[in-house]
């Protein structure tokens, strides 16, 4: 990776997200920040459908093994774990809606890990389908035209980028707000090794495999490709 891309901050929405997304990235450059945006815990009497499905009862014992497994996962990447504490969109609606994820608040708390961690480059999804990670690019956005300084690249997010119009409607949404996007898979290639060290990583995500199904989530392992995000 070139010079441009030293200290990353690495935006992940969800548990894996980051993983799934750049985990052959983050294997090429031990020591990367990944910061999880929607690791709060609700309330322990709290069920989903989406939990059910990972083999949990209970939203509290969900979070709660996520984090241990992100945990594993980071940890064979060599990558350093940073985490907010707002709800993941699927238990909002148990919740008073004062304590609904706003983009202000998600953009105050990126920019303290960004200043806790010193650094200089920021990665980020581009937030394809979810409302979650469409939530944590623009309040990511925003953080960056704060840091004009920052170098900023966008990763295309894994399982979501392959549906068909979205990866176009972000970058038309990215020139309405002036923004230029160019490939740079010529500096986010990874060798073997880092792939292999991709491939563990996600193994370590065990309850969402089994709700993805041993065929949902072949898209993780395809090429990872990233965006330099400049202003126009």
């Amino acid at each position: 990776m070139s010079d441009t891309f030293t200290r990353p901050l690495v935006m992940s929405p969800h548990f894996d997200d980051a993983v799934f997304s750049c985990g052959a990235m983050l294997a090429a450059h031990p020591g990367a920040v990944v910061y999880t945006v929607f690791s709060g815990r609700p309330a322990a009497d709290v069920t989903t459908e989406w939990d059910l499905h990972c083999g949990f009862d209970n939203a509290a014992h969900a979070m709660h093994v996520r984090s241990l497994e992100d945990d594993r996962a980071l940890d064979v990447l060599a990558a350093v774990p940073d985490r907010g504490d707002f709800l993941d969109a699927q238990y909002v609606p148990f919740v008073p809606a004062a304590h609904a994820p706003t983009q202000e608040a998600i953009t105050q708390a990126l920019d303290q890990a960004l200043r806790r961690h010193g650094a200089r480059t920021l990665v980020i999804p581009f937030g394809l389908f979810h409302s979650d990670h469409e939530l944590v690019h623009r309040a990511c956005a925003d953080l960056w035209r704060a840091n004009p300084a920052l170098a900023c690249f966008a990763y295309e997010d894994a399982l979501y980028r392959g549906l068909a119009g979205h990866l176009q409607t972000r970058m038309t949404d990215l020139v309405s707000r002036g923004i230029i996007a160019t490939p740079m898979s010529a500096h986010w290639r990874a060798n073997a090794m880092h792939q292999a060290a991709k491939r563990n990583a996600v193994r370590a995500y065990a309850s969402q495999l089994k709700a993805f199904g041993p065929d949902g989530y072949d898209d993780v392992f395809c090429t990872e490709r990233c965006w330099k995000l400049e202003l126009a």
